[in-house]
């Protein structure tokens, strides 16, 4: 056993869980699930077959199940145990929870009712994509599932064209041949890629190229697992000064001087001095 029983603070208590390897798992979150008053999971069975693993008893305690489907009551009966004095643990199928899982609704319900609420983190598919990818990790956008329909699909990567940060986003094997196709099309043929498919799981596969490469190679390719597609940010060379300058507005609105040029400088490859001194323009303006 790798775990120890140890006394909780009345409260909700986010436990991320591995993306695949069982060992990923950290001691905390092995602790926080062998000592809270009630268990909560997206997928009951997977979160049992969890503890079972690392012999982490049930102990008699409930588990309930809380998924896109369960509606408020679940939300409800969760905090009121938390108001009577007991500790609640919640856990995604994979990962941590709610980043592109359910959870959301018990989170802010939470942060609503002031109610005590802490995380024991760990593995997530999008940061470890990103180590592995080999694309730039000083800025990133993850986009969650893109649309199903080819139009809405479109529609939403136009809106990512120019995000200044390499893009990542969730996918389901079924459409990959067709959602490479379309981010081809709409965010350039050439633009680098990285397909990343099973993340530490034992048919691990990172996959790079250009879009229009990895489109061809996954075009008709009946392919299985979790997959992270992540593509690099727009380095096209003709950025018109509107452009160069909405974006240098966004990122001065939520970042330093220094961070902002920095970031804008790296998006559009261009050199660093030209875009600071538009930052020093605007500053005065």
């Amino acid at each position: 056993m790798n775990f120890q029983k140890v006394p909780l603070d009345a409260g909700l208590y986010f436990v991320g869980v591995p993306i695949g390897t069982a060992r990923d798992i950290t001691l905390r979150a092995l602790d926080i699930l062998a000592s809270v008053d009630v268990l909560a999971a997206e997928d009951t069975r997977s979160l049992r077959r969890l503890m079972d693993i690392h012999g982490v008893p049930l102990a008699g305690r409930a588990m309930i199940a809380l998924h896109d489907h369960s509606g408020d009551g679940v939300t409800n009966r969760l905090l009121a145990a938390v108001a009577e004095g007991k500790s609640v643990a919640y856990a995604s199928e994979a990962g941590m929870p709610l980043i592109a899982d359910p959870g959301f609704e018990l989170s802010r319900a939470a942060a609503e009712a002031g109610c005590m609420a802490t995380c024991a983190p760990g593995p997530s598919a999008i940061l470890t994509a990103l180590v592995l990818a080999g694309l730039p990790t000083d800025a990133f956008h993850f986009a969650g599932f893109l649309p199903s329909a080819k139009a809405a699909r479109r529609t939403a990567l136009e809106a990512l064209r120019d995000v200044p940060g390499t893009l990542v986003c969730y996918e389901s094997p079924k459409r990959l041949g067709a959602m490479l196709a379309d981010a081809s099309a709409v965010l350039g043929t050439g633009r680098k890629a990285v397909v990343c498919r099973e993340l530490t799981k034992k048919f691990e596969e990172i996959r790079r190229g250009s879009l229009e490469e990895l489109a061809n190679a996954y075009a008709g390719q009946s392919v299985k697992g979790e997959i992270v597609v992540l593509v690099d940010r727009n380095r096209s060379e003709s950025v018109s000064q509107d452009n160069l300058k909405e974006d240098l507005v966004k990122a001065l609105n939520s970042t330093t001087m220094r961070d902002a040029v920095d970031m804008v400088s790296k998006a559009h490859n261009l050199p660093r001095r030209q875009v600071y001194q538009m930052a020093l323009e605007l500053a005065k303006g």
